[in-house]
């Protein structure tokens, strides 16, 4: 009548929350390798074309590019989670 339970030694939770934690890293990782290398297979005359006007722009640019763009990924990341 009496039910034993499972009983796991810690250790072995926590090895299993790391698995989990660095298969989604290292999915996140694939994920991100892969979007970035998308626009130089589908049009690499353009993204060169893109990268020399890159090259030419000013460094405040760049980091105002830079700043919407982590700041529009931080609100997509919120709105997610």
């Amino acid at each position: 009548m009496f039910v034993r339970r499972l009983q796991l030694p810690l250790y072995s939770i926590n090895l299993f929350c790391y698995a989990v934690v660095m298969k989604f890293f290292l999915t996140l990782v694939g994920l991100i390798f892969v979007l970035e290398g998308l626009p130089y297979v589908a049009s690499p005359e353009a993204m060169r074309k893109w990268l020399r006007q890159l090259v030419n722009m000013e460094p405040g640019q760049l980091r105002f590019m830079g700043l919407v763009a982590m700041t529009v990924g931080f609100i997509l990341l919120w709105l997610v989670r």
